[in-house]
């Protein structure tokens, strides 16, 4: 199960001013391509999952995961979630012939898309999806993602953290964000549910 706190930021000046502020905790920045699958018949979907290959800065690293059963409330998000790392080569060639996928053997995850999801002889199907730039901090012993997510029809801004402890992590956040004047709300739908939707979440009410 993946639990993260979830905070959605209202613009690139919001996201700027938060990057300022956390620049001395920064560890990394990841460049990160997002390409999403489901079953022809929506085997996948139709059961809450969503398969995804995620390439990290230009095919160095990429990996699948499947993730299941979301829940967002209140800022919190709750998934399950399995992944694990794929050939970046392989990985590319099946984006562009998603059959490809349920021939990689080697894989678990794949393994349990063709049984346990019931994916079979008409195979998986490219649902497209959206960049991300990734920005990584160690703040205050939790480890901080501050996220410019580049879809076709606009960009969001979003501050992440994956934590055994959600409530005192969005505590501590909305602490950072409101004590330097940074506006947020809480995220009410995953990444992948706004690139489905095809319209970016509704401006933050003032």
């Amino acid at each position: 199960m993946e639990v993260e706190v979830k905070l959605r930021l209202p613009d690139s000046a919001s996201h700027q001013r938060l990057s300022d502020l956390l620049s001395p905790f920064h560890t990394k920045t990841l460049i990160q391509e997002n390409v999403f699958f489901d079953g022809a018949n929506a085997e996948l979907s139709s059961n809450l999952a969503v398969l995804r290959l995620r390439f990290y800065d230009i095919d160095s690293l990429c990996v699948v995961s499947l993730k299941a059963k979301p829940v967002i409330s209140a800022g919190i998000s709750r998934v399950e979630e399995d992944e694990e790392p794929i050939d970046p080569a392989i990985a590319r060639a099946c984006v562009a012939e998603p059959w490809r996928l349920l021939s990689v053997n080697s894989s678990r995850i794949l393994k349990r898309v063709r049984e346990e999801f019931g994916v079979g002889e008409k195979g998986l199907v490219c649902l497209g999806g959206f960049r991300n730039v990734r920005a990584v901090y160690d703040w205050n012993g939790l480890k901080l993602e501050l996220d410019e997510t580049h879809y076709d029809f606009g960009t969001c801004y979003e501050i992440e953290c994956e934590s055994s402890d959600p409530d005192t992590a969005k505590k501590l956040l909305e602490e950072l964000l409101n004590h330097n004047g940074i506006s947020y709300s809480y995220s009410e739908v995953s990444k992948f549910a706004t690139f489905r939707s095809g319209k970016l979440p509704q401006p933050m009410a003032d």
